[in-house]
């Protein structure tokens, strides 16, 4: 295309040279440059991108976008206020603007994005929709899967992968947008049909630093990107019995559907029934009701599943279909996922790895586990804490984990660059602050006598240890990792995946 067009829409300070030559490719990383291509130099979580002009020019680059002016020799130089900003426009006018010709979904908020576009892709698909995906697990439409090294992309390979889910014929595309995706404009240009807010509590302050910026980060994708889109039929969705749900919605003129478990809301249910099989319940809305079984497990999935019907609404899907899309689900992968056994024990897989959703899993496991018998069996947690991330939240995960659980196994979740047990002492914290006992390896078999907990640095070991002291009717919760197969210990990835070694565990048993 050429630079000129690409350009169109850009906020621009100054450029130097020419603008009518032909640009035949975008990279953001100066190692993907090529002959003709356009060089955007933003700013990452590790490096700069202004520091590596010269290497992008060595390959090629036939223009440069930057935040800080340069000497840039016998190339077209293209100096912005904001590189992130305008790399989003760039790509999308490159790609032919791919998101104003499908209807996109956005979902954001701390917990439960994944099972929510999930849901909604369920929906879509009884509707006949030809549907696409990008989040946490992976990009997907038609028979393509790609795994997902963001939950949302960087906006050029956002916008490449909308045009090919456009081009492949995708209809609709629902996208897991992170508070990450927002604050660094990675959604930028993109023209949202409708928006989704699950839920907020404390996360990523590593990054955001105070839970004021966290959600404002969020509000961006109401505030900002549905109210400026330019499609015609926009509506949001909020969760009303979240604190911070009307704040999302505050001022907007546009159509808005709130749901929970208040009576205030638009859509909400009752007659709820949760059990190992899944969960059953009425859910009314202003076109009528319908009774819904669903294969989710624990209570917390039934704000996804609202979350999910809301969106159904508001493309105005019948109710039938939308009942339809929600029985269909089979499950989210590590998205509190049973692992199958003839032992008797329920062990299952989540994803949780902040308070919240941990004290969610955790309540959603011993409303199911007390429902089902006044002999209700035990919890056995296995947790631990992401390194290099949001320190904040490490003992408010022990304190959790401690108070939910019978016996709290304490282990390595990606320790990354960190010392594991470091990170270990942290999420102690939370422990301690309870009261409770720190078992010794060699009396933990007589755990079930007393609440506590249990130290065991190794992720595998943790979980033979969880599996091999669990009978028949206790639960065992292994948290934080789900989907992933892998474990990142220093700066290296190791196969690894939950639900493997529970399995070979229970073999073991």
């Amino acid at each position: 295309m050429e630079l000129r067009k690409l350009l169109e829409g850009v906020e621009i300070r100054k450029i130097s040279r020419e603008t009518l030559k032909e640009i035949e490719g975008i990279a953001y990383h100066s190692k993907q440059i090529r002959k003709g291509f356009l060089f955007a130099a933003i700013r990452g979580m590790e490096a700069d991108g202004h520091q590596f002009v010269e290497e992008a020019i060595k390959k090629g680059a036939e223009a440069v976008v930057l935040e800080e002016e340069q000497e840039v020799s016998n190339r077209t130089m293209i100096l912005v206020p904001n590189s992130r900003q305008a790399l989003a426009k760039i790509s999308s006018n490159f790609y032919g603007d791919p998101s104003s010709r499908v209807r996109l979904i956005g979902v954001t908020g701390t917990n439960g994005k994944t099972t929510t576009t999930y849901l909604i892709e369920s929906i879509f698909k009884k509707a006949g929709y030809a549907v696409g995906v990008i989040g946490t697990i992976n990009y997907r439409f038609g028979q393509k899967r790609t795994s997902a090294p963001n939950t949302t992309p960087e906006s050029l390979d956002l916008q490449r992968i909308l045009w090919e889910m456009f081009r492949e014929g995708t209809s609709h595309v629902i996208m897991e947008v992170s508070s990450h995706g927002l604050n660094l404009d990675r959604v930028f240009g993109c023209q949202f049909d409708g928006v989704v807010f699950t839920n907020f509590t404390s996360e990523h302050l590593d990054y955001h630093k105070t839970l004021e910026q966290y959600f404002e980060s969020k509000k961006k994708l109401f505030s900002d990107y549905l109210v400026k889109s330019r499609k015609e039929r926009r509506f949001a969705v909020t969760n009303l019995d979240d604190p911070g749900g009307e704040e999302m919605v505050q001022g907007m003129d546009l159509p808005v559907i709130r749901y929970g478990l208040s009576p205030s809301c638009d859509i909400t249910a009752d007659q709820v029934v949760s059990s190992f099989e899944g969960l059953s319940c009425k859910i009314r809305t202003p076109k009528g009701d319908i009774s819904v079984r669903s294969k989710l497990v624990g209570n917390f999935n039934l704000y996804n599943i609202l979350a999910a019907v809301s969106v159904g609404m508001g493309m105005d899907i019948p109710l039938e279909i939308i009942k339809e899309g929600v029985e269909g689900l089979e499950g989210v992968s590590g998205r509190f996922e049973k692992v199958g056994n003839q032992k008797g024990i329920h062990v299952i897989v989540d994803y949780a790895h902040t308070h919240d959703a941990l004290e969610r899993a955790l309540l959603g496991l011993r409303t199911i586990l007390e429902s089902g018998s006044p002999n209700s069996g035990k919890v056995i947690t296995v947790f631990g804490c992401g390194g290099d991330r949001d320190r904040t939240k490490r003992p408010l995960m022990g304190g959790v984990a401690g108070k939910y659980s019978d016996l709290a196994i304490l282990t390595s979740d990606n320790p990354r660059t960190e010392d594991p047990l470091a990170i270990l002492d942290e999420v102690e914290k939370g422990l301690k602050s309870l009261s409770l006992k720190e078992w010794r390896p060699d009396e933990i078999r007589l755990w079930r006598s007393r609440r506590g907990y249990l130290k065991v640095p190794d992720r595998r070991e943790a979980i033979r240890i969880a599996i091999q002291l669990a009978q028949p009717l206790d639960a065992v919760l292994i948290a934080g990792k789900g989907h992933e197969d892998y474990q990142v210990i220093g700066k290296k990835k190791f196969p690894f995946d939950d639900r493997v070694e529970a399995k070979k565990a229970l073999e073991e048993k």
